[in-house]
């Protein structure tokens, strides 16, 4: 089985499958494909069927998103318990997920990972920046996650530091959201967090899975 992922330094939708199948246990290799510079289109085409990663190849099939690599790991490994058992929490897990994969374009562009105009690189693994310029629609994506991980956190916290208590899907997706976070220092209180999101983010950078992704992405921040 093979991970085949962005930038290590900087690809946020590369880290969150990576982030999934180590917590299944899997066993797998990765190959990074490099997402700027010369040639890297035609090098992406090769192994990508949409032309993007991240991409799980196994059992002789291809699978690209994300969200359907975590799909597939759930249905393969029922033992990582990827979703809450909790039927309500459940529903509410798979809510939150899927507004994280298809929402927030904001924060997304205006505090990217990746090499800007000026080729300096925004990275999730490397020293933090100078807080980024807060235009009116990153404050309210800022906002809105604010509130998503107040709210779960209160009403499904308590049998553990994740989102829903034990770890899930929804911590590997909100993990490069943290990194956002501390990477342009922004302020959570200002938006209204009570210390809750914060609390949540720092545990999401804690988390061992995380800390080993950092160490691989290392050399490239540096």
């Amino acid at each position: 089985m093979e991970l085949i992922v962005g930038n290590i330094a900087f690809s946020t939708w590369s880290l969150r499958p990576w982030l999934v199948l180590k917590r299944c246990g899997a066993e797998f290799t990765v190959r990074e494909v490099a997402l700027y510079g010369p040639g890297y289109r035609e090098a992406l085409d090769r192994v990508s069927p949409s032309g993007k990663v991240p991409l799980l190849v196994v059992d002789g099939e291809t699978i690209w998103d994300s969200m359907a690599i975590s799909v597939w790991c759930a249905e393969r490994y029922p033992e990582a318990k990827l979703w809450p058992a909790d039927a309500h929490a459940r529903w509410l897990a798979r809510s939150v997920a899927c507004e994280m994969h298809s929402s927030f374009m904001a924060l997304r562009s205006e505090c990217g990972m990746g090499p800007d105009a000026a080729g300096v690189i925004h990275t999730m693994v490397g020293p933090d920046r100078a807080p980024a310029p807060m235009s009116e629609a990153v404050a309210a994506d800022v906002g809105r996650l604010v509130e998503i991980f107040r709210t779960m956190r209160a009403r499904f916290g308590q049998g553990g530091p994740y989102l829903f208590g034990e770890w899930s899907i929804p911590d590997a997706f909100f993990t490069p959201v943290a990194t956002r976070f501390r990477h342009y220092q922004i302020d959570l209180a200002a938006h209204g967090d009570d210390g809750t999101a914060a609390e949540y983010c720092e545990t999401l950078l804690a988390q061992p899975d995380f800390l080993e992704w950092s160490g691989l992405g290392g050399a490239e921040a540096s």
